[in-house]
């Protein structure tokens, strides 16, 4: 739906990119990121005991800055692409929904809670994620980030790949697939007939 959003909204067909939008606004998606990142859900949190795991550190001790760098993270979704090196869905950059959140507001909301933001978007936000947690000691370097989904990332939080029984996400090759991550929205948005918004009314200047 999203992708067919981006090819309405490249044709100047705001109303039909804009119903798209909001139908992939499902509670089914929500659910699903829910039960990934809940930290009362049983069946998710089954943390196995690794005496080799390293310790949780204080914040003074662990590594100063906890971000790659802009050209890490290019480096990183060349390398990966545009789907989850755990799990595979597809995933958008945080900076590609907020230029779509300014043109599709009311179809794309992005409010502070998770209740108020959409869903599909909030499931496949593109995360930079060290493999390593920050918090165990983990740096930058790009054999200690994975692009994944925002669920696996905020799901597996500070624990080790051990812990939690999880396959190394850079042992497999990354799912290779025609999904740009909607990257081609800020050129459609270049060229296509101005809009006052997602409603029916031409833009007027």
């Amino acid at each position: 739906m999203l992708d067919r959003a981006v090819d309405a909204h490249a044709a100047g067909d705001r109303v039909a990119a804009a119903t798209l939008i909001a139908e992939a606004n499902m509670d089914s998606i929500r659910d699903w990121t829910e039960s990934l990142w809940s930290s009362t859900d049983p069946s998710i949190h089954q943390v196995r005991e690794v005496p080799t795991a390293p310790p949780v550190l204080a914040k003074e001790d662990r590594i100063p800055v906890r971000m790659p760098s802009a050209r890490k993270k290019r480096s990183l979704i060349e390398r990966d692409g545009y789907h989850c090196r755990f799990c595979g869905i597809p995933l958008i950059r945080r900076e590609v929904r907020k230029a779509m959140h300014k043109v599709y507001t009311q179809a794309l909301p992005w409010g502070a809670r998770d209740l108020g933001q959409h869903a599909a978007f909030q499931c496949m936000w593109l995360q930079y994620d060290h493999i390593t947690p920050h918090s165990r000691g983990g740096g930058n370097d790009l054999d200690n980030l994975a692009i994944t989904c925002a669920p696996c990332n905020f799901g597996r939080s500070s624990w080790v790949l051990e812990e939690l029984g999880l396959e190394h996400p850079l042992s497999h090759g990354p799912v290779r697939s025609s999904w740009d991550g909607l990257e081609r929205f800020d050129n459609a948005r270049q060229v296509t007939p101005r809009y006052r918004d997602e409603r029916t009314e031409p833009y007027r200047p």
